[in-house]
């Protein structure tokens, strides 16, 4: 527990931690997904790094949204917050939508062959 933040509201630790931590640790967090992605060979695991790969897309977007430029500010300072979130909320539906059907798709190729490669899946045949 970091005893600086407990005492803050939520909108002041916006002011406490730079946006330049939250892109890093999203860059972070995509650079490992996408390493995970090329390296391994099981489809479960290379899943996963692609979820890990749109959380730090969706880290990204929230921390944008989170510290609006002097312009979006000037017009509406709820906007670009607003527009954040509905980002995320969008990703994260395409994101379990993708999760749903790959899996389908590795389950039924699991069946036919008794094992799960991601480079055995490079074609559609039985």
């Amino acid at each position: 527990m970091i005893p600086i933040l407990t005492h803050l509201p939520f909108a002041a630790v916006f002011d406490e931690i730079p946006l330049g931590w939250f892109l890093t640790l999203s860059l972070v967090m995509f650079t490992l997904g996408a390493v995970g992605v090329v390296v391994r060979r099981n489809p479960v695991v290379v899943f996963m790094c692609i979820e890990l790969m749109l959380n730090a897309v969706n880290l990204t977007f929230l921390a944008f949204a989170a510290y609006p430029t002097q312009m979006v500010a000037l017009s509406n300072p709820g906007e670009a917050a607003i527009t954040g979130q509905m980002v995320v909320i969008f990703v994260m539906a395409i994101a379990a939508a993708e999760v749903a059907v790959g899996l389908g798709i590795i389950m039924a190729i699991f069946r036919l062959r008794n094992e799960a490669d991601v480079d055995d899946m490079n074609t559609m045949r039985g």
